[in-house]
């Protein structure tokens, strides 16, 4: 039952970073509660994969917050807007802090690809406005690519 749970959130995760990504993309906007649903869900997860309050469970929230902190201070001299720092810290909820480390390298060369097509795309339009990276899509990209090493390499 508790397997089957775990896979059945992760899937809904996979949704939840899938949705977020594509109103990022659109509004440059993520909703307060797509990225409350990716932190509350992650409570359940961790009781279906039997991690122990001591010391798993307080792991997982000290990265998660460590990780807010970090980006909260990127946001507070305007390199990323508030829902790409409530994402992160959302989705570092669901990751070990190993794959924490591996979320902000792929999240990191995801954004950078990311920023520079929107470079390359506003020279070819000759526009002159500022670019707004929706940087929930590669957070979004960093969730899922991890996810899918969990679904594709389970078997060792």
């Amino acid at each position: 039952m508790t397997a089957t749970l775990s896979w059945i959130l992760l899937g809904a995760l996979a949704a939840l970073l899938l949705a977020a990504a594509w109103c990022d993309l659109k509004s440059r906007n993520i909703p307060n509660g797509l990225n409350l649903a990716i932190a509350l869900l992650a409570i359940p997860f961790w009781w279906a994969i039997g991690l122990a309050v001591w010391p798993d469970i307080a792991l997982q929230i000290g990265v998660a917050l460590f990780v807010f902190a970090l980006f909260a201070a990127a946001f507070a001299f305007g390199a990323m807007g508030g829902g790409d720092v409530k994402m992160i810290g959302a989705l570092a909820l669901w990751l070990p802090w190993q794959a924490v480390v591996m979320l902000l390298v792929i999240m990191s060369l995801a954004g950078g690809a990311l920023t520079a097509a929107m470079v390359i795309r506003r020279r070819l339009a000759k526009r002159e406005e500022p670019i707004e990276v929706p940087y929930g899509v590669a957070i979004a990209f960093g969730g899922l690519w991890l996810l899918s090493e969990r679904f594709l390499y389970q078997f060792g």
